[in-house]
């Protein structure tokens, strides 16, 4: 998309591009630094468990708020109006009352795993571990597939260039930092490093949003909403906008990103003890709350500002129907270069590929951990030495990179950001949720039940578009995750009463509950 052809120049300039460079190197500088303090793989993937309160709050909400958190966000406010607030509210109150209950995360932490599908096998078995970690792996690995495609439309809109092969370019680069960064430190790097990336981003959403307000006006901005989307731009539960079935698949993404979702759950893992991981969640509740609303209200601001400007309203707001999701995720970086002023568009933007960083080397080292301690590692009677295991993390962190690369480049994203993410994640949760909290909570709970459980995960698939199409059906992804649940729940349940597991193995596994 060619803004320069319509009139449109971005006002981003030499400087800016001058302190985004000069905050990649500092990220890289750190990364190097920190090196020495990791002397095995506990350090590595979960810190030595050895992380606080407040700095586990603050690097759980920063590897959680991060660009793809943005564009996805800043996207769903663009096209949902101000019911795109439900979401951040359905996160909040989900964390919070996880923070209050310790649900899931505090027998975790208790087991002393550095994985879920650890937990599969001191419930389960290690061939329910393996398999588990596979899922949780793929999944994961799909789920990430759209990062870098996210944080290079970001950049190449905001600072104004256009051609595919610049696209390309960026998305490469992008990648060799964060691979660079996240084998030279693992978790304690990233620690370190998301503290100081949870200040800069907040600092940076929270200015644009004031930007946003003084000079489109609050009332201007909420009378615009409420011309072009009506009761739909307010009412979540509006059929003509996100509707109820929707807003229960929030509440329920909203357990998955803190309790189930093995890149939050990693951080209950590395806290010194139970008490802490309860802190950590109460405090988190706050951030998830507001990595949700500053971006929805960005995605906001953006269609109030395209809607008054003849040139992008054409383009992001045809008459002949919505856009398509791959340019509505353009609307927030378009608008950002248009009212950020230069200098200040320079800090907002290291500040955003602070956050794509964050959350980037955060996934990597998650799941090349889940496929070394889960996948590979288990295979072997013996087990594996620390070292074997952090080369191998650092070899899947590697091809990992590539993968999401060429996943980033081909995919073609046929719905919003936030719904692929939500429907490649349920590959694995919708039969991890069953495992999780039946394999915590009910002691009939059996091995044959845990494959049904996780085999049923694997119709999410047909929740996204491409699969849709060439199967040819029509299915909203929310309706297809919540059956999938369902199934996935019945499964487990009725496997488990008709296989139970015997002998002394099934009590040694319930005991270690």
């Amino acid at each position: 998309m060619d803004l320069s052809s319509a009139g449109i120049h971005t006002n981003f300039t030499a400087l800016d591009w001058c302190i985004v460079v000069g905050y990649v190197i500092a990220v890289l500088a750190v990364g190097v630094y920190v090196r020495r303090y990791v002397t095995n793989v506990t350090d590595f993937i979960i810190a030595g468990r050895g992380l606080k309160t407040f700095l586990g709050a603050a690097t759980m909400t920063a590897t959680e708020l991060c660009l793809v958190t943005v564009m996805y966000s800043a996207q769903k406010g663009f096209v949902g109006g101000f019911a795109a607030f439900h979401i951040a509210l359905a996160a909040a109150v989900v964390t919070l009352l996880v923070g209050l209950t310790g649900f899931i995360v505090v027998p975790l932490r208790r087991m002393n795993v550095m994985t879920i599908p650890e937990f599969y096998e001191k419930r389960f078995g290690r061939d329910v571990r393996i398999l588990g970690g596979a899922i949780l792996a793929f999944s994961g690995i799909l789920n990430m597939g759209m990062f870098i495609k996210a944080a290079a439309v970001f950049i190449t809109c905001i600072t104004g260039m256009t051609s595919p092969l610049e696209l390309k370019m960026i998305m490469t680069a992008l990648l060799a930092v964060v691979i660079v960064y996240t084998v030279l430190g693992g978790m304690v790097s990233e620690v370190v490093l998301d503290y100081v990336q949870f200040v800069v981003l907040t600092f940076g959403l929270l200015l644009a949003t004031l930007l946003s307000i003084r000079n489109l006006g609050w009332s201007n901005i909420v009378e615009t909403v409420s011309l072009l989307k009506g009761r739909a731009g307010f009412d979540p539960f509006d059929t003509e906008g996100f509707g109820p079935a929707y807003v229960v698949w929030m509440f329920i993404l909203g357990l998955v990103s803190c309790a189930v979702w093995q890149t939050a759950v990693i951080r209950a893992c590395a806290a010194k003890d139970t008490t802490t991981v309860k802190r950590l969640y109460m405090w988190s509740s706050i951030g998830f709350l507001m990595r949700f609303l500053l971006p929805y209200f960005l995605g906001i601001s953006a269609l109030v500002y395209i809607s008054q400007h003849g040139a992008l309203r054409s383009i992001f707001m045809p008459a002949g129907g919505p856009a398509d999701p791959q340019v509505t995720l353009m609307a927030m970086p378009v608008y950002l270069s248009q009212i950020l002023p230069a200098g200040l568009i320079g800090i907002i933007t290291a500040a955003m590929l602070a956050a794509f960083m964050s959350t980037h080397d955060s996934y990597l080292l998650v799941w090349s951990s889940v496929l070394t301690q889960d996948v590979v590692a288990p295979w072997f009677k013996n087990g594996l030495s620390s070292k074997v295991r952090m080369t191998l993390v650092r070899i899947f962190i590697v091809c990992i990179g590539i993968f999401v690369l060429v996943w980033g480049l081909w995919y073609p994203l046929g719905e919003d950001l936030w719904d692929y993410m939500a429907i490649s994640g349920a590959i694995y949760f919708t039969g991890g949720i069953a495992l999780l909290v039946m394999g915590i909570y009910w002691k009939r709970a059996s091995r044959v039940g845990a494959y049904l459980a996780l085999i049923a995960g694997f119709g999410a698939v047909l929740g996204l578009k491409p699969v849709q199409a060439f199967v040819r059906i029509n299915v909203a992804s929310e309706i297809v995750g919540l059956s999938v649940i369902v199934i996935a729940t019945v499964l487990m349940v009725l496997g488990s009463l008709a296989f139970p597991d015997r002998g002394a193995s099934a009590g040694l596994r319930s005991g270690q509950r």
